[in-house]
């Protein structure tokens, strides 16, 4: 268990769309407590099994369970290292937008009736502001894994580049999942009121639309399957037993929904 305090707590504006939890930043980690119920496992989860892709280590953000006392009260979450490179902050695409054009990134994306013209104007306009010609293979790669681990967090306040004080930027390491895996068992998922298979046709997407499999086809289609994933239930069973702060209960709905997303998704798989 590491103990913080108030000097450790970090406050900012990038919210969840459920609120913000606790972030704490001490000796170059960062810690964040659940807030909705298992975000925390739902980070640790969602990076371990990045790592059976063919994603680089550099380009996703690892998260690992944590127990955390704070003002006397204890909380599990993850922690995670400071990824943000020297002389680099991190800006989301709703600031950045907002910053050049005075204009909500969300509200003018969603001008547009049809998600594959949202999908190129939001694509074309980060690129221009940025120069990362990459940017759209990058997005693709984000909403590949929201669609796997059923991530419904992901808005343009949580979607990041890198920028440097000479106004270079660099693609920013995938990060935050805390809102994937049905992690919310406070509000929209509670424990032993429905079937996982269930809640898993009610979850939806935030980011260009609501529905994850259609904005995954339409970025597939612009450009390509970005991800193939090699790891089976064998994995998955060694992953949750090994993880030592979350119930069985949490674990069995984890382990079924990663089932289920292997056998829908089986063409992401090598």
């Amino acid at each position: 268990m590491v103990r913080l305090t108030k000097d450790d707590l970090y406050a900012e504006d990038r919210q969840s769309s459920k609120g913000n939890q606790l972030k704490w930043k001490k000796d170059g980690l960062w810690y964040k407590a659940d807030y909705t119920g298992y975000e925390g496992l739902a980070e640790y989860i969602v990076s371990l099994f990045l790592g059976y892709s063919d994603l680089k280590p550099e380009e996703y953000v690892t998260y690992q369970t944590e127990k955390i006392e704070y003002q006397r009260a204890e909380y599990t979450g993850c922690v995670s290292k400071d990824f943000l490179p020297k002389g680099y902050k991190m800006i989301t695409l709703e600031r950045l937008y907002h910053n050049e054009t005075g204009r909500s990134l969300l509200k003018t994306v969603y001008q547009f009736e049809g998600i594959t013209d949202r999908l190129k104007y939001l694509t074309e306009q980060i690129v221009r502001l940025t120069n990362l010609e990459d940017f759209g293979s990058y997005l693709c790669k984000l909403l590949t894994i929201d669609a796997f681990f059923l991530n419904e967090d992901r808005h343009f306040h949580n979607i990041a580049v890198l920028v440097d004080d000479a106004g270079r930027y660099q693609l920013c390491p995938i990060f935050d999942q805390g809102g994937a895996l049905l992690s919310d068992t406070t509000m929209d998922y509670p424990l032993g009121k429905a079937d996982t298979l269930e809640y898993m046709q009610q979850v939806r997407s935030k980011t260009l639309c609501r529905d994850f499999d259609e904005q995954l086809d339409v970025a597939e289609r612009l450009f390509g399957q970005q991800i193939r994933f090699s790891f089976g239930g064998k994995e998955i069973e060694e992953a949750l037993r090994r993880e030592p702060y979350y119930p069985e209960e949490i674990k069995s709905r984890v382990e079924t929904i990663l089932r289920q997303q292997r056998r829908k998704y089986a063409y992401l798989f090598t």
